[in-house]
């Protein structure tokens, strides 16, 4: 089925059922960035690939409104189709619930899936609607008549995370979340992010491509813990272990019955932001108190035996990575492709000890593809490589005991003025950033600028944020903190001792190349109340694309100080030959 013919299906319905626009989200019911395919439906119904966007379909028009690391990306994709792109974010764009506003007569009603979006978002913008007197109708779902062969839910077990790796039993945590619960005086809590759930029970799964998760829910009493889940997805030893620890275990769908059937009288903690619309009216109880799950908190600060697997997981990961660049270089003159080095890294990564899957699909961008912020190769079209221009490569692996994130970029041929210059006022604002020395209690936003004030001085600038929580064998993306600009929520959160940030400053030139440098970073104590960073990636940045009067003395030194504990953490667990290798990329400036 075409996708024009997927548009006219859905217009049809439109009538049918007296709408004049229908809105189709990225989303599944539990608000995961990543979702497994059944939930793919923005996809399916647009041909954008990317993993945020949303798609709408009016009687007379199609839209597909996304950020900016997808433009260049959504422009090809939605090229010849009946979508149009909307820029998100900039100067001149509306949301797509502005727009609709101002195209829709008053008396219009939209269309949606109220599973599909947080009760936070949906209900402010239900008050708009409604001062323009257009109705929302959020129990539609248009998509499961209209999606033939539609992929099924997935079927896989989930499996424990052993103790050896997370640190804290889930008797322990679930003894947290009941102490904040105590604080609000809430009577039950709802978890139904599937992060939270995999953090909070020691389980991990495969239902999302990349994310170790299982779709489930949670509901929490000061007495009582119940795990909403498929029954097939456990096997008895694990059914025992629950049992062991007082968790009772029902069907999935078993959640919204028991929602509508809790004690009235007695107060709910939820996160508005975090569960649905639907969900949300659901609940029978009559004080619904909203704050932030206290499971993202403590999952983003890391105990000391989660730190300690990190640090030994980035060793792992280096030296996958040494593999990597070793054959790549090797390979260039045989004709290889974007998709094949993404595959190439699967494997070197798949070759480490307690390897689980890559974190994210692999951006490997080779010129101007690699101007494309989240640039996925396909097999079929893909780009060769050659012995000339640059190649950003941005990557990582799940491990059983820590998840990676790391982004290199490198010259195939001789660099030239504009490339170099770009390269080392990147590389000069993720040393500042690395190097960053700050009170307790600083927010991502105000360390975000320490990463792009070289750029700024020349004119420049890139519009993703700079860094993003990660989690513990749990999504690569991962709140509460993150270094972002002053309109992103999570720039407003502490960066807090023993959580893990990324630092990826980057600059794109469209149709040219892409540049970016990735680490990540864990937050440690200082000295007088104030934390510094420990860098835990370990892998060499380029410096033959670094025009090195650019650097400082101090730079300079960072660079070869970082060099040198790289080639320390590595050296042991490579052959003689890579070895020699890695001294080279090593080398002092």
């Amino acid at each position: 089925m075409s996708i024009l013919q997927r548009v006219t299906d859905i217009r049809t319905l439109l009538s049918d059922h007296q709408l004049q626009a229908y809105i189709i989200p990225s989303s599944d019911p539990h608000q995961g960035e990543y979702v497994a395919t059944h939930w793919e439906a923005r996809e399916w119904i647009s041909g954008f690939t990317g993993s945020a966007g949303t798609a709408v379909i009016t009687e007379d028009y199609a839209g597909v409104w996304t950020d900016s690391r997808y433009f260049i990306q959504a422009e090809e994709q939605l090229n010849g189709g009946p979508f149009k792109l909307h820029k998100m974010f900039n100067s001149k764009s509306q949301d797509y619930f502005e727009w609709l506003i101002d195209h829709l007569d008053e008396g219009s009603t939209i269309g949606c899936d109220g599973r599909l979006f947080s009760r936070k978002f949906l209900a402010s913008k239900v008050k708009k609607l409604n001062n323009k007197n257009i109705d929302l109708n959020p129990n539609l779902d248009l998509i499961s008549s209209t999606w033939i062969n539609r992929p099924t839910l997935p079927k896989d077990k989930i499996f424990e995370h052993k103790i050896e790796y997370a640190g804290e039993t889930r008797i322990s945590k679930i003894k947290r979340i009941r102490e904040e619960m105590k604080k609000v005086e809430a009577g039950y809590h709802l978890i139904s992010t599937l992060d939270d759930i995999a953090w909070t029970f020691n389980i991990r799964g495969a239902d999302v491509n990349f994310n170790p998760v299982a779709y489930a829910y949670a509901l929490i009493s000061p007495t009582w813990t119940t795990l909403y889940i498929d029954p097939d997805k456990i096997d008895p030893v694990l059914e025992d272990l629950l049992s062991v620890d007082n968790i009772d275990l029902k069907p999935y769908d078993y959640i919204w019955q028991d929602l509508n059937q809790l004690d009235s009288k007695i107060p709910i903690l939820i996160d508005e932001n975090t569960i649905s619309y639907s969900m949300y009216r659901a609940i029978n109880c009559s004080e619904i108190i909203n704050k932030t799950l206290p499971s993202i908190k403590f999952k983003s600060v890391k105990n000391e035996v989660e730190i300690q697997h990190f640090r030994n997981v980035m060793v792992k990961d280096g030296v996958a990575l040494v593999k990597f660049y070793r054959w790549l270089e090797a390979s260039i003159s045989a004709g290889i492709t974007e998709y094949d080095l993404t595959e190439k890294l699967a494997e070197f990564r798949g070759q480490q000890s307690g390897y689980f899957s890559e974190s994210f699909n692999a951006i490997v961008g080779y010129r101007g593809n690699g101007a494309i912020v989240h640039y996925r190769p396909s097999k079929e079209d893909s780009a060769e490589l050659a012995q000339e221009g640059l190649l950003l490569v941005d990557s990582g692996g799940q491990y059983v005991d820590g998840t990676t994130d790391i982004t290199r970029t490198i010259s195939l041929g001789s660099p030239n003025d504009q490339e170099r210059d770009a390269y080392t006022r990147v590389l000069k604002g993720h040393i500042n950033l690395d190097r960053a020395v700050f009170p307790e209690g600083t927010l991502g936003v105000q360390l975000d600028t320490l990463a792009r004030i070289h750029l700024w001085h020349n004119r420049m600038n890139f519009l993703h944020g700079t860094g993003h929580g990660i989690g513990f064998f749990l999504n690569v993306h991962e709140g509460p903190q993150g270094f972002y600009p002053g309109i992103a929520s999570r720039s407003r959160v502490s960066i807090d001792e023993h959580m893990v940030t990324t630092n990826e400053p980057g600059y794109y030139k469209e149709g040219i190349f892409g540049i970016r440098i990735e680490n990540c970073l864990l937050t440690v104590k200082d000295k007088d109340g104030f934390l510094k960073f420990e860098t835990l990636t370990l892998f060499p940045i380029s410096s033959d694309l670094i025009d090195r009067s650019l650097l400082t003395y101090d730079e300079k030194e960072w660079l070869n100080n970082y060099h040198q504990q790289v080639f320390e953490r590595l050296s042991p667990h490579l052959s003689s030959d890579e070895v020699k290798w890695l001294e080279m990329k090593c080398t002092h400036i």
